[in-house]
């Protein structure tokens, strides 16, 4: 078990990030062991057919990927490297500034790190120079993953990660929400089965490691994650309170768009096919962000479709806590014809 201690100022300094390099961390677990989560096979075969057979240094239709050395990235025990997965700096950094820390990243703690990742299990062959004398080899080593994650994250993460993204700040909205309503304990109530919250002590059961962790007054960082099983916090006891959890919505996020309503063309002609679908959705109460997570478009896009509907009177809005939620009206279930669910 994992505890952060967290004082009444570490919850007022509770706040959200996402992080593209940790998702592209954690995705290597998915593709090593696709049992993790059946939701994401289609993702994974995509991704395979790309990059080639996992493990042998084959290099599928890239020319340049060595999946040998990234699949050494995750432990037998499915640990990772803490220096390649960072605490986002900011709420929403690029890959590449994530990056560029990992790149800068001093030898002693890149071997500290593989090491620690590995334990107690030797290094694999590939990661073999992290333990060299000179830190030499260990520069080379730590420069060499991070080209490979540079180049994995083009092809596997980046062309998704639009979509990824809204899903995550889909989540961050619901979470927020959460803890105005009912603070830290409803909060993490709901997050996932492996957390307790107790007497101002976050408790992360079913972990290998075994520490507990005073926040005093660093805060707690809470980053949702497509690609996490469970909740993850940082390997090494060291490091400030910050924890990765699974994002809710994944089993929408490669399922298609949902298609204008088929069987009203007349419709589709009144309003056009985008506010059409989106008018088609509103069956329930949903933000802007999750409406164009669903949508698989901008939030400004529906922004500005929503401002046309609710003018109309097609579409009601009603404000709950920081958020503002929309939903079909009476007269929108008529021109439809659908009816909000009981």
């Amino acid at each position: 078990m994992i505890s952060f201690e967290l004082g009444v100022e570490d919850l007022a300094d509770t706040r959200f990030a996402v992080s593209p390099l940790d998702e592209t961390m954690l995705s290597l677990r998915v593709l090593r062991e696709p049992g993790l989560s059946a939701l994401h096979l289609p993702w994974r075969r995509h991704v395979l057919g790309r990059i080639g057979a996992l493990g042998t240094g084959d290099t599928g239709d890239t020319g340049a990927l060595d999946t040998g050395l990234l699949m050494s990235l995750v432990a037998a025990r499915r640990t990772l490297p803490d220096f390649l997965t960072p605490r986002p700096t900011t709420f929403s950094p690029t890959f590449e500034d994530e990056l560029a820390i990992a790149r800068r990243t001093p030898p002693d703690l890149v071997r500290r790190d593989l090491l620690d990742t590995h334990a107690p299990d030797p290094l694999p062959e590939a990661l073999r120079d992290a333990i060299a004398a000179d830190d030499g080899p260990v520069i080379r080593l730590r420069d060499a993953l991070c080209e490979l994650l540079q180049t994995y994250w083009e092809i596997a993460i980046k062309p998704m990660w639009p979509q990824i993204q809204l899903l995550l700040e889909a989540d961050m909205t619901y979470r927020a929400r959460l803890l105005a309503i009912g603070g830290a304990r409803l909060l993490f109530s709901d997050m996932h089965p492996n957390l307790r919250w107790e007497s101002g002590v976050l408790h992360i059961d079913k972990m290998i490691s075994k520490h507990r962790v005073a926040a005093s007054g660093r805060g707690l960082l809470l980053v949702p994650s497509v690609f996490a099983h469970k909740p993850t916090p940082p390997l090494s006891p060291t490091e400030p309170p910050w924890l990765v959890y699974p994002s809710r919505g994944v089993a929408t996020l490669w399922a298609p768009a949902p298609a204008p309503i088929a069987d009203a063309p007349a419709l589709v002609s009144l309003l056009g096919a985008s506010r059409t679908r989106l008018l088609d959705l509103l069956d329930e109460p949903l933000p802007t962000v999750e409406i164009a997570r669903r949508l698989r478009v901008t939030p400004s896009a529906v922004s500005q479709h929503l401002r046309v509907l609710h003018a109309t009177g097609l579409v009601t809005r009603a404000r709950a806590g920081r958020q503002v939620l929309y939903r079909r009206s009476p007269l929108g279930d008529q021109l439809t014809g659908r009816r909000h669910p009981s």
